[in-house]
């Protein structure tokens, strides 16, 4: 309550130098405390040049990205978690019967798979995009069973959480 009152009393003094809406915003949705950190020079140029190649605003922004990117990696490396993700896999649909097998996994595991996409790149080849949802564990688990039939050339599985 005080934070929200303090952030008022700012709205009234600040009001022309400052979006009346953003900071309101900041104020009462947004609380954040400071760290310290400490870089190399070297490392600190390497780092600043990569976050305005990225289009980070700000060194902040960067490295919260980071550190969400470290904690969803450590929870999918632990299996532990609710995670979502794609698998995009690119198969031959020529290749024995890779089509009905990846059917037949899609439609046994259909409330973890909750969309597909399909794309035919030539005669032959086909992209499919999978989004799933599920314990991290499971998620790697299917992946790595529809990457293994035979006639998928290559799966790639993106994951995330959806909440941090």
């Amino acid at each position: 309550m005080f934070l929200v009152l303090l952030c008022n009393t700012y709205l009234k003094k600040f009001r022309v130098f400052i979006s009346v809406t953003r900071l309101y915003y900041w104020c009462v949705t947004v609380p954040v405390e400071r760290v310290g950190v400490s870089f190399e020079p070297e490392l600190l140029d390497k780092f600043d040049k990569l976050i305005k190649e990225k289009g980070y605003t700000s060194r902040s922004e960067a490295i919260r990205d980071l550190v969400r990117k470290s904690l969803i990696e450590s929870e999918v490396e632990t299996g532990k978690g609710e995670i979502m993700g794609t698998l995009t896999i690119i198969y031959d649909h020529d290749a024995g019967d890779v089509a009905r097998r990846l059917l037949h996994l899609q439609h046994h595991h259909h409330g973890r798979i909750l969309s597909t996409t399909h794309i035919h790149i030539d005669e032959h080849r086909c992209l499919e995009v999978l989004i799933i949802r599920g314990r991290a564990d499971v998620v790697r688990r299917l992946a790595d069973n529809i990457r293994a039939i035979k006639g998928v050339k290559h799966g790639e599985l993106v994951v995330t959480k959806a909440s941090l």
